[in-house]
């Protein structure tokens, strides 16, 4: 009752969501995994793998370890995107009803810890040979309050996809490396081509909307910036400070300077991640990362990658899931670890990186002989390999999804122009601050 309770005054805020956590807690207890007296495990896996080809990719290397463990059946469910995924894994917990195994991004580690839902996977990583080949950089994503929590399960970062022929057109010889050189170049790329005084071809498309997708395309630019998310401590959520950010000033302006311009179109709110208008020729530059590069390969359209332009430095933000193992019993804990040192393993890395374009966690993975064929064919992984070095993670302290949503809302009323920067900011460090003082 106290994790309930705890749970509702946090999150639960509004009427309408208190009806849809009891009708999905509902739903999801009668969807869980009964026990089988076949002398076969079966375990869940609740997933938001997009965009649905690489759902196909999972789907096959979820068959093939069913294959190869006759005593452990994974059945992987696709639910949602991760804010459709966010209030059904709430009410999963709430309800005792959780699947065996999550692919979310890292930054729930807080929540779930706080709620008492997953195990830590120390034991996991001490005794199997898999942890000398994750890649070091991840384990900022896996660690939280001496303990991990979660294995990766793919890897991202953040860049610029452009159209090379429209650049071609625009006589454009040169990718932009900094700030005001992109802003140039998407004025440039900017045009009306049949003379009716309306435009045909925008330089760039940027997401609109308050979710997490919107603020972590944005997060790059914060950073490279010079900004901070929290300075002090990344683990607790009091030493953010948004309001007099550098940075966070900065990169709103650049993007509210880019719409000022007329060089740039708004997604849909909350659909920042379609590409339908890079692929119609209609934008000639997006914000996405190696996830789509499956779906550009199948179009045959031309593409290539350019990393985030400087501001005060190179910045990405790294993305990407992570795999959570819920507390359930003991049989069911040992098969879901059985699946997350498969995840991880080098093999897996490989085909679900060529299939999916994710960069491969396993770093014997990375340097193998068949990925480093395939890069030959994809040079825009290069730049992302390349880039990961300047990659910065979200924090993963139980507070951030109620920082995302004021910087969402942030940014939302800057490209919006509703508020200048400034003033958003500060709105949003107000909010945080009332949140983050009563959060105890």
């Amino acid at each position: 009752m106290k994790k309930l309770v705890k749970l509702l005054n946090r999150y639960l805020v509004k009427t309408k969501f208190l009806l849809l956590l009891l009708v999905v807690t509902l739903t999801l207890v009668g969807c869980q995994a009964t026990p089988s007296n076949s002398g076969v495990t079966k375990i869940t896996l609740w997933q938001g793998v997009n965009p649905p080809p690489n759902r196909d990719v999972l789907q096959t290397l979820v068959d093939r370890f069913n294959r190869e463990h006759s005593d452990i059946q994974v059945e992987s469910l696709y639910v949602g995107q991760a804010e459709q995924q966010l209030p059904k894994i709430l009410a999963a917990v709430v309800g005792n009803a959780p699947p065996d195994l999550l692919w979310f991004n890292a930054t729930l580690t807080g929540q779930l810890v706080e709620l008492d839902a997953i195990r830590p996977l120390d034991d996991l990583l001490q005794t199997s040979p898999v942890k000398d080949e994750i890649d070091p950089s991840l384990f900022a994503t896996m660690e939280y309050q001496g303990h991990t929590w979660s294995v990766p399960f793919g890897v991202n970062n953040v860049g610029v996809f452009y159209r090379p022929s429209l650049f071609q057109a625009a006589g454009i010889t040169q990718l932009p490396q900094t700030w005001e050189e992109l802003r140039q170049v998407a004025r440039q790329l900017t045009i009306d081509k049949d003379g009716d005084k309306r435009i045909d071809q925008h330089g760039m498309f940027l997401p609109l909307g308050k979710g997490e997708f919107s603020v972590f395309l944005w997060l790059p630019f914060l950073w490279s910036g010079g900004g901070e998310l929290a300075s002090n401590n990344p683990q607790q959520p009091a030493n953010v400070n948004v309001a007099d950010d550098k940075g966070a000033i900065a990169s709103l302006r650049l993007w509210r300077d880019l719409v000022d311009d007329g060089s740039v179109v708004l997604s849909l709110p909350e659909r920042g991640f379609e590409i339908d208008a890079f692929l119609a020729g209609k934008v000639a530059m997006q914000l996405t990362g190696p996830w789509t590069l499956g779906q550009f390969q199948t179009t045959g359209i031309d593409f290539g990658v350019f990393p985030i332009p400087q501001g005060d430095r190179q910045a990405t933000a790294i993305g990407g899931e992570n795999l959570f193992v819920f507390k359930s019993t003991p049989e069911r804990e040992r098969a879901a670890l059985k699946f997350a040192e498969y995840v991880v393993s080098e093999g897996f890395q490989i085909d679900w990186a060529i299939g999916t374009g994710y960069l491969p966690v396993n770093m014997k993975a990375r340097e193998s002989q068949k990925y480093q064929d395939f890069i030959k064919k994809q040079p825009a992984v290069e730049v992302f390999l390349a880039q990961a070095k300047y990659g910065r993670s979200r924090p993963i302290f139980p507070g951030y999804s109620r920082l995302s949503e004021n910087l969402g809302r942030a940014l939302e009323a800057v490209l919006l122009g509703k508020s200048t920067p400034t003033e958003a900011l500060q709105a949003a460090q107000r909010r945080l601050d009332l949140i983050f003082q009563n959060s105890d």
